[in-house]
């Protein structure tokens, strides 16, 4: 493992220990408001581990709001009775990014716990293919995940799948902003090296959703360490 990746591993460690945290302390319970768990996600974050800065904004989500994505703004919901709720966080520890998403299910529904096992099942085959596969594009690895998602009765409910992560501010690519992202029809090797010829590391992002039911899933964390 190169020092790149033992110091993004750390940072993941990191955010896991703050999940843990955040559900250990009842941060998620019904009859909260998305933002009011944001908001205490944030101070158990400066108050347990110091943190002061995150590299993109924080979320959580709930019920029919965990079939959208990043880049969506739906209206503060609050946590119903039985209900999901998804944790996407982006904390920067000693100036290296973390990027961990985990789906926490309030209630005893098996449908949504069924829906959490799938998404990890599917991280976990998606870095198989990823390990096995030395020449395995982003898009390829999209394809395959979104695949993944239909086999076990669930449709993939982003048009990316993970993106490049690392020191911050990461690697960008201002022409082509879609070049560092999972994503159909992305012939980029994910194994290529970066510009001044190192590993670039990637975030693997697995977001399940079924629309009749109207709830949805999400599980991201390191796929290249």
């Amino acid at each position: 493992m190169d020092s790149i990746a033992r110091s993004l591993v750390r940072a993941q460690d990191k955010a896991e220990a703050l999940f843990a945290a955040v559900i250990a302390g009842g941060v998620i319970q019904p009859g909260k408001l998305e933002s009011e768990i944001s908001a205490q996600i944030h101070a158990l974050a400066r108050s347990q581990f110091g943190l002061r800065r995150h590299w993109h904004k924080r979320i959580a989500r709930a019920g029919p709001n965990t079939m959208l994505t990043y880049h969506d703004e739906p209206a503060d919901r609050r946590v119903g009775d039985d209900d999901i709720v998804y944790l996407d966080f982006g904390p920067v520890f000693e100036e290296w990014e973390a990027d961990f998403g985990r789906t926490y299910a309030v209630g005893a529904d098996p449908v949504k716990h069924r829906l959490i096992d799938d998404l990890s099942v599917a991280f976990h085959q998606g870095k198989d293919l990823f390990q096995r596969t030395p020449d395995l594009t982003a898009g390829e690895l999209y394809d395959y995940v979104a695949g993944l998602a239909h086999e076990a009765g669930w449709e993939f409910g982003a048009p990316t799948a993970g993106h490049l992560i690392g020191e911050f501010p990461h690697e960008r690519s201002p022409r082509d902003l879609g070049r560092f992202s999972i994503r159909h029809g992305n012939e980029l090797p994910l194994r290529e090296p970066d510009g001044e010829g190192r590993p670039r590391h990637w975030i693997l992002e697995i977001h399940f959703i079924d629309r009749t039911r109207e709830i949805g899933g999400f599980f991201e964390q390191l796929l290249t360490a």
